[in-house]
């Protein structure tokens, strides 16, 4: 099992899918992610060496924002929505 962005990815699935599981990556960043690291995106994740999973995480890492970062900026846009009053939280 990999460790990446804070998500153990599962280790029998393929890489494209096993993205996924990273908050802020979908299916097509997935496949993004695989084209930009040469990598073919039906390779299962216990088949990578660990160059290519430095690889993936720093396309990632340059790219997208993911996981805490992005729950963090996702949080200061509702803070500021609320604070004008065009955020209506649904309880």
């Amino acid at each position: 099992m990999s460790y990446i962005f804070g998500t153990n990815l599962m280790s029998n699935e393929q890489v494209k899918i096993a993205l996924t599981q990273i908050f802020g990556i979908g299916l097509k960043k997935a496949i993004q992610v695989c084209d930009q690291s040469g990598l073919n995106d039906n390779i299962k994740v216990n088949k990578l060496i660990k160059y290519q999973i430095d690889q993936i995480i720093k396309i990632i890492s340059q790219n997208y924002l993911v996981d805490l970062e992005l729950k963090r900026v996702i949080q200061r846009d509702i803070k500021q929505l609320m604070s004008i009053g065009c955020y209506l939280e649904v309880v």
